[in-house]
């Protein structure tokens, strides 16, 4: 990287190396991000409304005022705009269909009801589409599995938008069927659609940090952890998939991210074909 004042084509805002580590550091502290090299304008992009709102004209006064503990609401702020939120409906399908065909049966058979833990939510796609998967499974039975699922993130901006459980119409576009919108939702008149409240019945939101809050005692049947493990180092990564371990039920499943996977924690997982995808079944 070069030395010197990094341009961020915001008028009126640059920052140097020096500035831009700080940030670094101080991302990876709050929420274990790991930025890495080559993403100024990435972060000049997302705090550029914060430094209007803040009145300052530099990171560096920006940090300043972060380490201030009375800048508990603003640290929030700038993790939620740093925090990437892209999620759609029944993502990579496969999850949810070996949900609903080889999981939601077993524990109809075992004890009739399922614990799941949606981490990172974002807006709530997931966690609303599993609790429409066990509705699905439910329908073709005479008895109900129950169903609990805890929805966590970090973001409380995101988190309060999921417990609405509305969206417009580019949302419900992205990989919501036709079929399942009649089904699971109610128009609201002005563009956008509300979950019905069925399916925002078995939902519990709440905010974490992977990196640093507690998991709490619960024990889960599965977690869903997706496409978020890829925004950690190695080295903790490896901490949150032992403690993920940790709350998953004698022989839980986890599903990770399409392109993520259980490196630094093989010995705890083993692999399950779910043909096309893969999960991890606790060893």
């Amino acid at each position: 990287m070069m030395s010197g004042r990094t341009p961020l084509g915001i008028k009126g805002v640059g920052f140097s190396d020096a500035e831009y580590q700080e940030f670094r550091d101080f991302l990876m502290h709050a929420c274990g991000i790991d930025l890495g090299e080559g993403k100024e304008y990435l972060v000049a992009t997302r705090v550029r409304r914060i430094l209007t709102q803040e009145h300052v004209g530099t990171l560096t006064e920006l940090l300043r005022l972060l380490r201030e503990p009375s800048q508990r609401a603003l640290r929030q702020e700038v993790v939620d705009a740093m925090t990437t939120n892209e999620t759609l409906w029944f993502r990579d399908a496969y999850p949810f269909e070996y949900l609903k065909n080889e999981v939601l049966p077993n524990h109809v058979k075992a004890r009739g009801d399922i614990k799941i833990w949606s981490a990172a939510c974002s807006y709530g796609q997931e966690p609303y589409s599993i609790s429409m998967t066990v509705h699905e499974f439910n329908q073709r039975r005479t008895s109900a599995l129950r169903l609990k699922v805890q929805a966590t993130d970090i973001s409380s901006q995101v988190l309060a938008s999921a417990r609405a459980g509305v969206y417009d119409r580019l949302s419900i576009a992205r990989g919501l069927s036709q079929e399942r919108l009649s089904t699971y939702f109610t128009e609201t008149g002005d563009g956008h659609w509300q979950v019905l409240p069925h399916i925002q019945a078995p939902v519990e939101f709440r905010p974490l940090n992977l990196q640093s809050d507690s998991f709490g005692y619960e024990r889960f049947d599965v977690i869903f952890c997706r496409n978020v493990l890829i925004y950690f180092n190695a080295e903790l990564k490896g901490r949150i998939l032992e403690r993920i371990y940790s709350v998953l039920a004698p022989d839980g499943l986890l599903f990770l991210g399409a392109s993520e996977s259980v490196s630094g924690a093989e010995g705890l997982f083993e692999v399950v074909n779910c043909r096309p995808g893969i999960a991890f079944r606790k060893r």
